[in-house]
């Protein structure tokens, strides 16, 4: 085997093309590895466990780690990277006649646009929402790693010039029946939702879905939010939104257990359109049972949440441990609040990967599965819980590499148990993806609630 290792100083790409590219690589028969990716820690460190003799990188390099068979195989490959990163950006760019806007503000004059999707790294991301708000757009924040004092800054900002900003680290929106970032195929109805949590938000979103209730709209407002800090600015503003909307009928607030200062804020409200609480944390209802109090506080029968139960495994005596694969931080977090999680080497521990420390510089793992993949790969016994988003922006087939790697887990004696998120409109086809993956030997359930439990029940024999 031969190696490549390059790092090229001051060389961006966005991380979700560097993932193509890496994979792309991956893909030829004459290449062991590659890694293509932002010079971070992170993907150095990645780099370095897998054999590379990496230098000091900076997360404003672009790293490039390539083995292959041989000197040829490597060179062929080497031209392979260059005609992936020359064709960037490339296809449908606009002519000289065409030139796009060059900053938000005057994107806005150009076109009849009320929202700007920002997603940029997040040292960034400050100057460009700033812009879409000063132009009166309200502004989803994709972006993470942006200082809080930015984010109060311009959630202040947005308030006086009467728009929202949804983030930073927003996930997932559904504004008019349109879906921004993550986003599940929800058909239309009379629940809106008010979410401080991405994946929360397409867990009960997506279980309605299943019970035939539809939403107006999502309005994420970022994890932090309903922090001290920022005191619940946008989920203010967002609840007095969907308040005024004559199609909400009921509004659903989904966060983690907010600060004192930013729950009286919230509750202070005086709506006339009734609420349904979904504050994650011990004693509190998990996502499922919110759901499950939004479709009777509409009068709608409450299901039986699909699930497809693993076959029969041989008996395992005692207790084993219990790991949780994430890449929602909010499934992660109710999956280790129902399973009783400790911190890692314990009887049971949980890694949101989805955290800002695994995605700098790397696309996110509802998109890259590499750093879930190893992880699975590493375990040896106990069970394995972990979460499977489906929608536009995810994985377009997730159990295309998930399935795979579940059969040799399950050889090893590994019990694997998968939450599925996904709404029946979605292109991976829940459905579909559900039945590949209890072949391969997952019990899988569409409440993470559930999974967890099943989990759970499984580590303690």
């Amino acid at each position: 085997m031969t190696d490549l290792v390059e790092v090229r100083p001051g060389v961006y790409h966005d991380s979700v093309t560097l993932m193509r590219v890496s994979q792309a690589l991956t893909a030829r028969p004459e290449v062991a590895v590659a890694v293509v990716a932002m010079g971070t820690d992170l993907n150095a460190g990645l780099a370095r466990d897998l054999g590379f003799e990496v230098p000091p990188t900076t997360p404003g390099d672009l790293l490039v780690a390539i083995r292959a068979a041989s000197a040829a195989d490597l060179g062929e490959a080497a031209a392979e990277l260059e005609r992936q990163l020359a064709t960037t950006g490339t296809a449908g760019g606009a002519t000289r006649e065409e030139a796009p806007p060059r900053t938000v503000r005057s994107a806005a004059r150009s076109w009849e646009a009320t929202v700007a999707l920002v997603s940029v790294p997040g040292e960034h991301a400050f100057a460009e929402a700033l812009d879409a708000v000063e132009a009166g757009l309200s502004v989803m924040i994709f972006s993470d790693n942006v200082p809080v004092e930015q984010e109060i800054l311009l959630k202040d900002r947005a308030r006086a010039r009467g728009v929202l900003v949804m983030g930073p680290d927003c996930g997932t929106a559904v504004v008019g029946g349109a879906g921004l970032g993550f986003a599940n195929v929800l058909r239309p109805g009379p629940v809106g939702v008010v979410a401080a949590s991405g994946t929360g938000a397409q867990q009960v979103t997506c279980l309605l879905d299943i019970a035939g209730v539809g939403v107006s709209h999502v309005l994420g407002v970022g994890g932090r939010d309903l922090s001290a800090e920022v005191g619940g600015r946008s989920a203010v503003q967002a609840l007095r939104a969907l308040d005024e909307d004559p199609a909400t009928e009921l509004i659903v607030l989904i966060s983690k257990p907010p600060a004192p200062e930013a729950a009286r804020a919230v509750r202070d409200l005086d709506l006339a359109t009734p609420v349904v609480a979904a504050l994650l944390g011990p004693g509190q209802d998990d996502l499922t049972a919110v759901a499950e109090k939004a479709l009777r506080a509409l009068g709608r029968d409450v299901p039986e949440w699909p699930s497809w139960p693993a076959g029969d495994a041989p008996a395992r005596e005692g207790r084993r441990p219990l790991r949780g694969l994430y890449s929602g931080g909010t499934l992660c977090a109710e999956a280790a609040l129902i399973a009783g999680a400790v911190e890692p080497g314990g009887e049971a521990w949980f890694v949101d990967y989805g955290d800002d420390a695994y995605t700098r510089g790397r696309a996110h793992p509802m998109i890259d599965p590499s750093l879930r993949r190893e992880a699975l790969r590493g375990v040896d016994s106990g069970v394995v819980l972990l979460d499977v988003v489906l929608g536009h922006g995810a994985d377009p087939d997730p159990s295309s590499w998930l399935a795979p790697e579940v059969r040799d887990a399950t050889a090893r004696g590994v019990d694997v148990v998968v939450a599925l998120v996904g709404a029946d409109g979605d292109p991976q086809g829940p459905r579909t993806q559900a039945a590949r993956l209890n072949e391969a030997g997952a019990a899988v359930f569409t409440s993470n609630a559930a999974a967890a439990r099943h989990a759970r029940r499984l580590a303690d024999g």
